[in-house]
């Protein structure tokens, strides 16, 4: 397993100002991505939670989180499956809508995806204001299966993305608390 703590992890990320709008810190993954050893550590450590754990499917949410689900599924011996942006999947598909800061957003999941009672991991990049992830849990639950994790690279502590998640098991790899 790789060695690199939070801290250094954290030095992989570029922090970008004022994206994508005035009064926005972005934190920047493409930076850590490109370091071999961080990106190993990522996917380790993103890993070792659900070791031991009976998962029949690892979720990776649009786009990033098709970044790391499939890795983690191969490691956990578990299927991988997309959660896309509308008109993506040929097949016929459940779809759920949620709010937004500043409107609307619709996701959408294969319906032969997620088998009854199947135990799922849900993957993405950032947990922020939580809309997309509790979107996800929602299709998950409606098809059948059983969330027994969501797993995040960043999460930002200071907006309420674990609040909308509570009652989760949720694991976040590097918090920023402001």
């Amino acid at each position: 397993m790789s060695s690199l703590t939070e801290a250094e992890l954290k030095q992989l990320i570029r922090e970008v100002p004022d994206f994508p709008k005035p009064g926005i810190l972005f934190y920047d993954i493409t930076t850590l991505l490109k370091h071999p050893v961080g990106l190993k550590a990522v996917l380790e450590q993103m890993t070792a939670r659900y070791q031991g754990r009976q998962i029949d499917t690892v979720i990776g949410i649009e786009s990033r989180g098709f970044i790391f689900a499939p890795y983690i599924a191969a490691q956990l011996g578990a299927g991988f499956v997309p959660v896309r942006k509308p008109k993506k999947l040929p097949a016929e598909k459940e779809s759920i809508s949620y709010d937004l800061e500043y409107g609307t957003d619709t996701l959408e999941i294969h319906r032969d995806a997620i088998g009854n009672g199947h135990n799922v991991v849900i993957v993405d990049d950032l947990l922020a204001t939580g809309g997309t992830a509790q979107a996800v849990t929602q299709l998950v639950e409606r098809l059948g299966g059983t969330v027994t994790g969501l797993s995040f690279v960043v999460e930002l502590e200071f907006l309420p993305g674990r609040a909308k998640l509570a009652g989760y098991d949720v694991f976040s790899l590097l918090k920023y608390a402001s």
